[in-house]
Formats: structure tokens, sequence, C-alpha cells
């Protein structure tokens, strides 16, 4: 619609396409225009085999939304020790849609199904995540334990 950002099957279809495409498996969209702007607004697609390694926002205006646009996700939060302290299967249009992560908490999302998209919204400005952000009790993006380590956390969901 003229005048408005929308999100419909078109964006979705060719946002997945993109993640597809990816090295990493996934692949994300902003909806907001500028990275500091106060709220930051995005598509994520992310298919199964794409590993997001815990981390956490220590910013008190970081807390993290997460809505299942299409397909499922296995959220999981962590102690700090790295225990897995909570799950949640978000589907879209299932009985679990949607979660907040409040900031500090360790947590990762999975992919469940190809062709997954959530809709994530926190406070900005953009920040990369710092050393401390980074769960120092998982393997980090590409290192040769993260397939197993992604294995452990799909099983944490049936």
């Amino acid at each position: 619609m003229k005048g408005l950002d929308v999100v419909d099957g078109a964006l979705l279809d060719a946002l997945t396409l993109e993640a597809r495409a990816s090295q990493r498996r996934r692949k994300n969209r902003n909806l907001h225009q500028s990275e500091l702007e106060p709220c930051n607004r995005l598509l994520n697609a992310v298919e199964p085999d794409s590993y997001i390694p815990p981390h956490r926002h220590l910013d008190p205006n970081k807390d993290e939304t997460f809505a299942v646009l299409r397909g499922r996700f296995g959220v999981a939060v962590f102690d700090e020790e790295g225990k897995v302290s909570g799950t949640a299967v978000l589907a879209a249009n299932g009985e679990c849609m949607a979660v907040t992560i409040p900031h500090g908490t360790w947590h990762t999302l999975v992919s469940l199904e190809p062709g997954s998209v959530f809709l994530e919204a926190k406070g900005g400005p953009y920040a990369a995540l710092r050393a401390e952000e980074r769960a120092p009790w998982a393997p980090g993006e590409g290192a040769l334990e993260a397939p197993a380590y992604l294995e452990r956390l799909r099983r944490l969901f049936g």
C-alpha cells in the first residue's frame, strides 16, 4: 500500500530465498530506516541449520520481542553457567506466537522448520554484541563444535 511498509507473503518468500542462499543460512531485513532509531524493527528469516550462538543484551533498553510470522522456532534461556533454565516453542498461528526476552537474559533461537521468519523489535540504536554479551560456555558461530551444539539445542524442542 502506498505510504506503508507492508509485510506480506511475497516479502517473506524473498527473504527466505536470501536466507537459503546465505552462508549463515539466515537473513534479516530492517523495517526501520536507520540503526540509530530508538526502536529497531526487523524481519529475520532463519533456516534450521543456522546457528545463533547464545547471547544476552546487557543494556537495560534492549529487551527483545520476537513474534513468529511463518514457521516455528524454539527459544531457550540459560543460567549463568549455561544450563537451560527455560524453553518455549513459538509457531505462527500456534498456541505461543511471541515472547519477550528481558535484557541480561542468556538466550538463543533455533529454527524448527524451513522457511521460518520472525519479527524482532528492540530498543535502538543498534549495537553489536560485546565480548561480555557472548556466552563463554557455548561455541561461537563457525566453530567446529557449533553443529553438534545446535543439534543438542534442537533436541530440546522434540
